[in-house]
């Protein structure tokens, strides 16, 4: 019996000393995972904070961008409006300048018309006479002219005349004021060698009438002669 007894503990002792490495195994395994672990979390983290830098970064450049459109869309429409206005007015000068010497050509070319009288053609004077004026003003320089006729006549004169100049007075909305002034040389029965004056003629024009003559002032008396 006593030979039975050791023959088995050293089997005991086999039996422990197998089981004792698997538990060691498993620890070493067990920190091997749990390092993988952590260093997998720690790429993570890095990546979401490179990842958000790079976020941060493209919204601030975009919003540059957008600030630097902003102010050249700003600075061109502001140019653009600039460029407008300043052509606007440069327009709006060439029709007033455009439309003052067109109304002076008008005065000039009537008072000239107006001032050349030839006794023996009194019905073409009376026609140059209310060329281009208002109806209102055609009755009115037609009665006139019937009246000088009567004493041009007898006086048998002849005048020719020249423009001098003509220049706006005013402007009230489309209606021009002109002051006109012609060099004449007159001949009459009772003073053969001419006669050299200046009458000057006050023509009011209607431009949103087609440029018609509403108003003259009669012929100035002679301001030089000769």
């Amino acid at each position: 019996m006593m030979i039975d007894t050791e023959s088995k503990a050293p089997e005991s002792d086999t039996a422990e000393s197998d089981s004792t490495p698997p538990e060691i195994e498993d620890e070493s395994t067990n920190n091997d995972e749990s390092m993988s672990e952590d260093e997998s979390k720690s790429d993570d983290e890095r990546r979401s904070k490179k990842s958000g830098r790079r976020q941060f970064s493209v919204s601030l450049r975009s919003l540059v961008i957008t600030a630097v459109i902003v102010v050249l869309v700003g600075a061109i429409a502001t140019l653009t409006w600039l460029y407008v206005g300043a052509q606007h007015k440069v327009t709006e000068q060439a029709r007033q300048s455009e439309n003052k010497a067109h109304a002076e050509k008008v005065a000039i070319d009537y008072a000239v018309e107006a001032a050349a009288m030839n006794y023996q053609d009194m019905d073409g004077w009376k026609v140059r006479l209310v060329k281009g004026t208002s109806p209102e003003l055609k009755e009115k320089l037609t009665k006139a002219a019937q009246q000088m006729e009567q004493i041009l006549v007898p006086l048998q004169w002849n005048s020719t005349a020249r423009p001098l100049a003509a220049k706006v007075r005013s402007v009230a909305g489309g209606t021009y004021v002109v002051d006109s002034f012609v060099s004449v040389l007159t001949k009459t029965m009772q003073a053969p060698e001419p006669l050299q004056s200046t009458a000057t003629y006050s023509v009011t024009i209607d431009s949103s009438k087609d440029w018609q003559i509403t108003d003259v002032g009669g012929v100035g008396e002679a301001l030089a002669g000769k």
